[in-house]
Formats: C-alpha cells, structure tokens, sequence
C-alpha cells in the first residue's frame, strides 16, 4: 500500500523547500509513496492548519509552518509504514 503525502502551501520558496525534503525522505527510504502538491487555498484550509508550508501523511497532519529535514520525514514514513 501506497503512503499518501501532500505538501501544502501557496507554492513559495519554503514550500518548495518542504517538496523537496520530503523527496529526499521518500528517496531514503525506498517505500513506495505517492508526494502530491496542494496550492488549493480551500483544501489546504480543510486541514485546519494556521500555517504554511504543511506537511500531511495519510490524511494526518505532521508539521506546519516549519520545515522539518528529510530525515525527520523519512521517520514519520517508516512509522507510517510500519502501521500499514
């Protein structure tokens, strides 16, 4: 089964930024995962997040407003992972 990852933010450079962390974090870990980019101001506002860029995993919110390094990401993957 496939980990679902999205990326929220308006597209700046911090969300890009995130984007490509969490590409490192899905390339250390070699799960399979499908990394989706949300600029959708309503869906991002569904998450009830207060900032950007956010990261969510499998529907859960993990971080918002900061952006955490690959390997922190790469944890939340395999425990994602793990409870699969």
């Amino acid at each position: 089964m496939s980990i679902e990852i999205k990326v929220l933010g308006p597209g700046c450079a911090r969300c890009k930024q995130l984007y490509s962390e969490a590409e490192r974090a899905i390339a250390q870990l070699a799960a399979p995962a499908t990394l989706i980019k949300v600029e959708d101001i309503k869906e991002i506002m569904a998450y009830k997040i207060l900032a950007t860029p956010a990261l969510v995993i499998n529907g859960e919110v993990k971080s918002a407003g900061r952006i955490p390094n690959a390997g922190e990401i790469a944890s939340w993957l395999a425990t994602t992972a793990i409870k699969q």
